[in-house]
């Protein structure tokens, strides 16, 4: 049961920081929307902001404890590759779809004035200036990359200490870099959080299987091909 509630708690702490920081960078008067008028550089930062929180949930005590997967396409190739156990795959995803709806319901109630703002509009993910089908491919992408990049980090003693920090340094340049074409989500239970207090479930279908198939498939690769390659030392598979 606690690491059932990390869970709920580590994607609730990153649905309150992407609000905190959307509204301080992105709300027109702000200090910083008024100092940083470049859109582009404004998404450096929140990027950079992004990427810090999962790195300190990842590493606090709480993330340790539970594996701070706080996504549930993570959850289950983490279950596919043997790294959990099926009896705490629903609840695990469970928990990470309660923790962030409940976190940005709260949001929506407490900060009513600055979160449906058009400038911030519950942090919704959706798809850009390309259309959903780009949208599409490139959740799939992103999540693909960042599974494989976890993988080998963590099957080596050398980088493994350091895997939450280049998941972190990913979710910045997804961010700085991708945002506009997806909205970078990889994370159904994210997306859906937004798009409950929203009340916006728009393309919610493609932020709940283009992540999920792109980190499944990212796991079948790492189980059936490179793990298979005798050349190779998988040891942490799974």
């Amino acid at each position: 049961m606690q690491k059932y509630f990390i869970e709920a708690w580590a994607l609730g702490m990153f649905m309150c920081s992407a609000c905190l920081f959307a509204v301080l960078l992105e709300t027109p008067g702000q200090s910083l929307h008024t100092w940083i008028p470049d859109p582009f550089t404004r998404r450096w930062l929140m990027g950079l902001a992004m990427g810090l929180t999962a790195v300190i949930l990842i590493y606090s005590d709480w993330g340790k404890r539970s594996g701070a997967h706080m996504n549930p396409a993570v959850t289950l190739a983490f279950w596919y590759l043997g790294r959990l156990d099926r009896r705490d795959l629903p609840w695990y995803i469970a928990a990470q779809f309660f923790g962030g709806a409940l976190a940005m319901l709260l949001i929506r109630l407490l900060f009513f004035q600055f979160v449906p703002a058009p400038s911030v509009n519950f942090v919704q993910t959706q798809p850009g200036m390309a259309g959903w089908f780009i949208a599409f491919l490139l959740e799939v992408l992103l999540a693909f990359v960042l599974i494989l990049v976890v993988l080998y980090s963590s099957n080596d003693a050398r980088t493994a200490p350091y895997t939450g920090v280049f998941a972190g340094l990913l979710v910045m340049l997804y961010i700085a870099i991708e945002a506009p074409y997806s909205g970078m989500s990889i994370n159904p239970a994210r997306t859906f959080a937004s798009a409950l207090a929203a009340g916006n479930f728009r393309y919610l279908w493609l932020y709940f299987l283009a992540p999920t198939l792109g980190m499944f498939l990212a796991a079948v690769v790492w189980k059936t091909l490179i793990c298979r390659n005798p050349d190779f030392k998988c040891s942490l598979h799974g």
